[in-house]
């Protein structure tokens, strides 16, 4: 197998080869991983995580009903979520190269807080 292979936009750039590889190449957590964790953490049912993490991250959680409102969610230490409005613009569409119009949209956003990026990068 070739180390790299061409960009499938037809731009002639190469990537890397990326069959067989994870998403993410260092540690990774998936909603069940999440739920299961909480559930280890507070000594409980893997149910009963899951209504915890849903309560939260859900399609109907607190954050997602705080953003659909305009509002924002502040969680020291860790992070605020909010929204974040686009406006229109012209795009292109990658197969024809003719302009698209992008319609504007509000997209949430996530911003990391002091502590957690501390957290992060500090050495191990």
């Amino acid at each position: 197998m070739d180390a790299a292979r061409p960009d499938p936009s037809g731009a002639g750039a190469y990537r890397a080869e990326q069959d067989n590889v994870p998403p993410h190449t260092e540690s990774y957590m998936n909603k069940q991983e999440l739920v299961e964790a909480v559930a280890k953490a507070n000594d409980t049912s893997k149910a009963e995580a899951a209504k915890w993490v849903d309560s939260f991250f859900g399609h109907d959680g607190v954050i997602a009903k705080e953003l659909k409102k305009g509002g924002e969610v502040n969680v020291t230490g860790f992070g605020n979520f909010k929204t974040r409005k686009r406006a229109q613009r012209t795009g292109r569409n990658p197969q024809t190269g003719k302009s698209i119009i992008i319609k504007a949209s509000t997209a949430p956003v996530f911003r990391a807080g002091k502590a957690l990026k501390d957290m992060v990068n500090k050495k191990k």
